[in-house]
């Protein structure tokens, strides 16, 4: 099973030129303004363009307006919506409808109940993210990106029944365990493949990617799902 590995929060050119040189499937574009890797749509356009034809471009929203959202939509082209926010499953229902693209859901995961929420989505979303819930006394949290995991195995519930991707304090050191123990899709890295909040270092994207493509032989029984191409 060959492994996705998306790499988000992606802001200069020479970052998205060395996830590509390395073989990301996704390279993902922030639209959030409290976060340290948001992207103005002028700017994420010119690095969608980069990315065009090589590897899937997407939009990451948390809990956004119709303005966003269009504004996005027309100047980046998307080829994946990515909601990181509180949207309902009526919500996330009209933006996949409304703009013709699949969707991908964060889901914030502590336990296995937290997963299980992922089941409400499941007719209107085409994948699932599984990231960490950021502690409450965490100061600064942000909805993804704040380095830190989960029990992986709170996602024993759902394996086999979503198509999900793996997030969440994962590094080059720790991404090959995690896709043993939980079989995902994907995976996806922000935090751990900065040298800073925001600043992605080249040297760290090649490593994970290699990590990860690297575990795709070694994925466990519940790798039932069959990848498939979010633009087909």
């Amino acid at each position: 099973m060959a492994i996705k590995v998306k790499i988000c929060g992606l802001r200069t050119e020479a970052t998205v030129a060395a996830a590509l040189a390395s073989g990301a499937d996704y390279v993902g574009l922030v639209f959030y303004p409290p976060s340290p890797r948001s992207v103005s749509p002028e700017d994420a356009a010119n690095l969608a363009q980069l990315a065009r034809g090589r590897a899937q471009i997407v939009a990451l929203f948390v809990d956004p307006d119709e303005t966003l959202l269009d504004e996005v939509i027309r100047k980046v082209e998307p080829d994946l919506i990515q909601l990181h926010g509180k949207e309902t499953p009526e919500r996330v229902a009209t933006i996949r409808r409304k703009y013709g693209r699949p969707v991908m859901k964060a889901i914030s995961v502590e336990s296995s109940a937290d997963a299980d929420r992922a089941l409400a989505y499941r007719d209107m979303v085409d994948l699932f993210l599984f990231d960490a819930k950021a502690p409450r006394d965490m100061t600064g949290a942000l909805p993804g990106g704040n380095g830190i995991a989960f029990d992986w195995r709170a996602l024993d519930g759902v394996k086999g029944k979503v198509r999900f991707m793996l997030s969440g304090g994962l590094n080059p050191e720790n991404v090959a365990e995690a896709i043993r123990l939980t079989a995902p899709e994907g995976v996806d890295v922000s935090s751990g493949v900065e040298v800073r909040p925001g600043e992605k270092d080249p040297d760290l994207i090649e490593r994970f990617i290699a990590a990860a493509k690297g575990a795709s032989d070694k994925v466990g029984p519940h790798a039932e799902l069959e990848l498939k191409d979010l633009r087909a």
